[in-house]
Order: structure tokens, then C-alpha cells, then sequence
């Protein structure tokens, strides 16, 4: 088994890589993998002042020509926002910032942008023939729901050829073919309260397992509020501590565990029916609720 590590996207990227194919073919995949998340992250990021998102945000009423790895993963957004009714909403990162995630990870910077408090989705244009992108409000759009998936499925498609691999960015992870037994890989989910163990585990194989909880990232700036912000009330919601989803792609599962996380208990399991897809969830309580046949 080939492993590397790399950080991007503000987390530890791991990829692991077993075939017979030559130890130069599957470096050389490895690094464009790698690339992959480079290129993500400098086009989606919020908190990099200079990336391709926060220089389109700085220009309000005018399309901005903008290029694929940011035009990719906003137009799903804007899909799912769309397919959940403002449920999930990239636009909730003006609110994000006020409630304290507005520190840039790689300097310490505090980023203080301009947003209407009004702003949503519905205020964001994409033209898909001319590839440019309007906003019609002041706002902070945030992709952190789906970019890092983008770029999970970016990664594992340059890893396509290979028997066995897995492409890990903290957590959410696309799982390729088979482990050494040629069985289903074995993934474990995190225990909410105890960072070294698992409380579940889930089989998969070709598929991404992504998961939302409420234990990573707690601002400083407002008692209670985690990096999960729900749009329509601006606060942190709290049925869930966990939400995690497998779909037959990363960017998939990564977008409906953040929508899964923002509803209620009763809401959560219909939304994943509805996309024909499979998850476990866990409460404060620390029961687990399984959705879709796990």
C-alpha cells in the first residue's frame, strides 16, 4: 500500500494506493490528486483573500467570468438549495463570519466582509453558457459544503485506474475498489465525544462517505453556535451531533450531510430517502439512527 499526505483545504489529506501497476505510474496519479485539491481550494476558498470566490464576491451587479473548479461546485450548490428549498444555502457565509468562523486558517487574518443580512441564493446568478457569475446582493458565499467534496471526486478520478485506493480529507473520503481481502472496505465513523474511537462502522465500496458534526468547530465569538448555520434562523441547530451520508460520489455526500444536519429529527431520514441514499445519524444522546438499509 502507497501513502502520502498532504494539508489542503485546512485539513490533512491522506491518500492510500495499492495495485500491481509500477510504484512511478502511481506517484505520479498520486501528486495529480494531490493537484486537484490545490487548485479547489485556491478557487473556492473563503478564507484565502485572494482566491477566485472572494474576488468575485468583491463585485456586486456585474457577471464575473470565473472558471470551472468554481463554476462546478456553486452550480450543484445552487441545485441543492434549489432541491431543499433553502435548506442548504451557500450564501449563509456573511453570517458564518459574523458568528465568529472568519478567521483565516493560514495567516490568523480576520476577514470582515461586506453582506447583506437579506441575502440568499435566490440572489446568486450563474450563466452557464457564458460561465459568469452575478450576485445581486452584497454576500459571502460559502462552498465549504461542497468543495472539499469536488475535490475527494477530482482526486479519485485520477485514481481511477488503481485496484484499491482511498482518498481521506478528514473524515469524508471516497473508498476505490476493495481492502487487501477484497471485501467492502471497513470505515469507521467518529465517536462525537471521544475524538480516538469510533461509534459505528459502515462497509463501502465505489462510494464516498461524508459526515457533518457539530463537535469540530465551535466559535468563540458566539456561546453555542458551531460551524453548521442554518440559513433561515441563523443559529447552529442541534437535533443531530453527527450526520453522515454515502453516496456514489463524494460532492454528493458531503452537501446532504450539511442539509441532513439543519433539519429535524423527523425531516432528516425523509431527505435521504427522497435522494435515494443511505446514512447514520446521531443524536446528542449519542443514539444512532440509520437511514435507507444500513
Amino acid at each position: 500500500m502507497m501513502r502520502r499526505t498532504k494539508l489542503y483545504m485546512d485539513t490533512v489529506v491522506d491518500i492510500q494506493v495499492a495495485t500491481e501497476r509500477s510504484k512511478e505510474e502511481a506517484e505520479a496519479a498520486i501528486e495529480r490528486a494531490f493537484s486537484a485539491f490545490r487548485k479547489v481550494e485556491d478557487a473556492c476558498s473563503r478564507f484565502h483573500p485572494d482566491s477566485e470566490l472572494v474576488r468575485a464576491c468583491r463585485r456586486i451587479g456585474v457577471p464575473v467570468p470565473i472558471g470551472p473548479y468554481l463554476f462546478e461546485p456553486l452550480k450543484f450548490a445552487l441545485e441543492l438549495a434549489d432541491w431543499s428549498i433553502g435548506v442548504f444555502d451557500p450564501a449563509v457565509g456573511g453570517t458564518m463570519e459574523k458568528r465568529g468562523f472568519n478567521r483565516r486558517y493560514l495567516t490568523g487574518e480576520i476577514a470582515d466582509n461586506p453582506a447583506d443580512d437579506s441575502a440568499t441564493y435566490q440572489d446568486i446568478e450563474l450563466d452557464a453558457y457564458n460561465r459568469t457569475l452575478l450576485l445581486r446582493k452584497p454576500m459571502v458565499i460559502d462552498l465549504g459544503a461542497v468543495a472539499k467534496g469536488f475535490a475527494i471526486d477530482l482526486a479519485a478520478r485520477e485514481l481511477s485506474r488503481f485496484e484499491r485506493f482511498i482518498v481521506n480529507a478528514g473524515g469524508d473520503l471516497f473508498a476505490g475498489g476493495a481492502d487487501g481481502r477484497n471485501n467492502a472496505w471497513n470505515i469507521g465513523i467518529r465517536h462525537p465525544e471521544r475524538r480516538n474511537e469510533t461509534i459505528q462502522t459502515i462497509e463501502i465500496s465505489n462510494e464516498a462517505i461524508c459526515t457533518s458534526g457539530s463537535y469540530e468547530r465551535i466559535s468563540a465569538a458566539a456561546d453555542g453556535v458551531h460551524h453548521i448555520v442554518d440559513p433561515r434562523t441563523k443559529r447552529s441547530p442541534n437535533a443531530w451531533v453527527s450526520c453522515s451520508v454515502v453516496a456514489p460520489y463524494a460532492m454528493l455526500a458531503d452537501a446532504i450531510s450539511t442539509a441532513a444536519f439543519l433539519l429535524k429529527e423527523e425531516e432528516a431520514p425523509y431527505l435521504l430517502e427522497r435522494a435515494e441514499l443511505r446514512g447514520v445519524f446521531i443524536k446528542p444522546d449519542l443514539r444512532i439512527v440509520k437511514v435507507g438499509g444500513m
